[in-house]
């Protein structure tokens, strides 16, 4: 595996792979991997001939309250676990070299309408960073296709927008969630999590996993399955509720009635962790 810093290195690889014919699979990160990413870099290679991991803790995706300064970070750590994938190239640029000009004077790539609710509501601009920086990958990196997880549901359903409305030829892959054993949804902000707040921090999948029993019971009012589910978060120690909502997987809409393209999607603080987790609420054909 080979470690690139460069963005001009990278595009000048990117562009060699290509013109040999070769696929490339890009999987974006911010680092500090565990197994959701390792599962990631797998599929990917199942997918294309090259796999490039982007490793960029990027700040304009962070509010001013939240946690850049203390994310972690461990490239040589990161380095290591990727290596013992099939990835090819790790792409680690630094905030400088993405930003040249300072992060608060790039230009931006703003998605409409999908970023107004659930965490764009609660985190004002993230999406804008989170966009124009998958946008800058892309036009680095020259993926045939990137691959997301589903637990980040709406960052999915944005970036898939971004892509049609922009007219790339890229393939946007979700990849499931995969859970602790104890059904906590794998995230490298779990680390933050006292002993007591993971227990509490279960509330999340306990709430999805009862929605979905409510759904196989019958249940088709999604204000009665919000209520259920808030009741399960509220009942443990510590969680605050951003939101809960159910709404149609390609719109973000909020339902009022159950459907097939209904989706269920948690956000709460658990101490001061911010914890998300989602489900679709039929079982998937």
């Amino acid at each position: 595996m080979e470690i690139i810093h460069s963005p001009q290195e990278m595009t000048a690889w990117a562009n060699r792979t290509r013109a040999a014919g070769q696929r490339i699979a890009l999987v974006p990160t911010m680092g500090a991997f565990h197994e959701v990413h390792l599962r990631l870099m797998r599929t990917a290679a199942g997918h294309a001939d090259r796999v490039v991991v982007s490793l960029f803790v990027n700040p304009i995706q962070f509010g001013p309250q939240e946690d850049f300064d203390r994310y972690p970070r461990d490239l040589a750590r990161d380095a290591a676990l990727a290596a013992n994938v099939k990835v090819d190239i790790l792409f680690a640029p630094s905030p400088q070299q993405m930003y040249p000009q300072g992060s608060g004077t790039t230009t931006k790539v703003v998605v409409s309408g999908l970023t107004d609710t659930l965490c764009g509501r609660s985190r004002p601009g993230h999406f804008d960073g989170v966009t124009t920086v998958v946008a800058k990958l892309f036009n680095i990196v020259k993926p045939n296709l990137a691959i997301f997880g589903r637990k980040d549901f709406q960052q999915l359903a944005v970036i898939g927008k971004m892509v049609r409305d922009l007219n790339w030829d890229i393939e946007i892959v979700g990849h499931p969630i995969v859970r602790e054993a104890d059904g906590l949804a794998m995230s490298s902000r779990n680390a933050y999590l006292t002993d007591t707040e993971r227990q509490s921090g279960l509330a999340l999948s306990k709430g999805m996993q009862q929605a979905r029993q409510r759904v196989r019971a019958g249940v088709t009012s999604a204000g009665q399955l919000i209520e259920e589910t808030e009741k399960i978060l509220l009942g443990h120690p510590g969680v605050a509720i951003d939101y809960v909502n159910i709404v149609h997987r390609l719109t973000l809409l909020d339902q009022t009635e159950i459907n097939r393209d209904s989706v269920l999607l948690v956000a709460a603080r658990v101490g001061t962790t911010r914890l998300i987790d989602n489900t679709v609420l039929f079982d998937e054909q």
